[in-house]
């Protein structure tokens, strides 16, 4: 059962800011513990003791509601289509471990080890277990599995959050594979093309539901890549609270990539006044930091009803179009 976490230290390890607002957060804490509890009678009762769940209407209504911790990495395995790969290639992951290495994709995961969640306890060498090595292990095997992409800054943040859940390094290998290899386009192949065009994406996406936001960006000569690259790249690690993350992550396993611009819209429509307050290109960069911060994001449940709610319909069709526009205009600008 999920705590709100001792003093300091969250229920996942992350040591809480020093201004960290306990009253506030204690007060959502208690009302989302008793809609935690009814959703995890649910989902006992959905999946029965079974590791098998078939997608349908209700079961991408029970995923938007929010998966508990306990079935959370079986959920996420199940509906990515990751429990599926890690069946048909038993001891594929060992088999890549105690394979030939890439030095150099070794040295550069290794350069990374110690920056990952420097303020999780769980990653310190101190702590038993500590995750360091369990997280080297599944960036090292994803590398030599896919040497395309093979290691590239942010898939580090992504492999240790996966761990926190999972706590296992065959399940987080093949949930950054599902990630990686299907759900996201293109995000951490070296030109990252998908990554980038995907930003211009939202700022073409803002320009039709937001057109004054999308004018004072452009008033101001502010590059979207500038105010969203790291809620792309880290899945909005780091950007949002766990708690918030791990809910939009149980939509992106089950629903795609599309719940990245659900979230940016959502944000970004929140605090629509907010950012057309600024008036010069470090105020608008600044309106951008503020609006990832507060009580909108930390009450995850309402957040998770805003964001299929606030951007209005947002259809796959038109995603792919405006991908395809982006991504050319992109390569051409090469």
């Amino acid at each position: 059962q999920q705590t709100s976490g001792r003093a300091g230290i969250d229920p996942y390890g992350f040591e809480r800011p020093e201004d960290f607002d306990y009253a506030s957060y204690e007060e959502f804490f208690s009302g989302y513990l008793r809609i935690l509890t009814r959703r995890a009678i649910k989902w006992s009762k959905l999946l029965k003791g079974t590791r098998s769940i078939q997608k349908s209407l209700k079961v991408k209504r029970y995923v938007r509601k929010g998966v508990p911790n306990e079935h959370r990495a079986l959920v996420w395995m199940v509906v990515s289509g990751a429990q599926a790969q890690m069946e048909q290639n038993p001891g594929y992951y060992q088999k890549l471990l105690q394979g030939q290495r890439n030095p150099k994709l070794v040295e550069a995961i290794h350069t990374d080890l110690h920056r990952t969640f420097p303020d999780n306890v769980r990653f310190r060498r101190t702590s038993d277990p500590c995750l360091e090595q369990p997280l080297s292990n599944v960036l090292v095997a994803f590398g030599h599995h896919n040497p395309d992409v093979g290691y590239c800054q942010g898939m580090n943040f992504i492999a240790g959050y996966l761990l926190l859940i999972t706590k296992n390094e065959e399940e987080s290998f093949w949930l950054l594979d599902a990630l990686i290899g299907r759900i996201l386009p293109d995000y951490y192949s070296p030109a990252m093309l998908g990554l980038k065009s995907d930003q211009e994406v939202l700022g073409e996406l803002v320009r039709m539901k937001m057109p004054a936001v999308a004018d004072m960006m452009d008033q101001h000569g502010v590059m979207w890549t500038l105010v969203v690259s790291r809620w792309f790249i880290c899945l909005f690690i780091d950007v949002l609270p766990v708690e918030t993350v791990l809910r939009i992550w149980d939509c992106l396993f089950y629903e795609g990539s599309k719940i990245i611009f659900r979230v940016a819209l959502s944000l970004i429509k929140q605090h629509q006044a907010f950012i057309l307050e600024a008036t010069s290109f470090p105020e608008v960069c600044e309106k951008f930091k503020e609006i990832i911060k507060g009580p909108f994001v930390t009450e995850c449940h309402t957040f998770m009803q805003k964001i299929f709610s606030e951007p209005g319909s947002l259809s796959m069709t038109t995603i792919t179009k405006l991908r395809e526009t982006c991504r050319a205009q992109l390569l051409a600008q090469q």
